[in-house]
């Protein structure tokens, strides 16, 4: 999944942003689950990177009003 720009994220209707926002945390869950048991994460950036998109739709989020 290519990481979204700002504007991409601001042109998704709330309920697009909302899902993608589900399947980001639940993706790094996963990431963090393999990590805490030990195992070689696929890409060492990978659980940085899930952080900071979430954290980038949650701002335009609550830009918009919907959080």
């Amino acid at each position: 999944m290519p990481l979204p720009k700002a504007n991409e994220i601001r042109d998704m209707t709330p309920e697009e942003r909302e899902g993608n926002v589900a399947d980001l945390k639940e993706e790094l869950m996963r990431e963090r689950g393999m990590a805490a048991m030990g195992g070689a994460p696929t890409s060492p950036g990978k659980i940085r990177s899930l952080r900071r998109t979430i954290s980038r739709y949650i701002t335009i989020m609550k830009e918009e009003g919907e959080a």
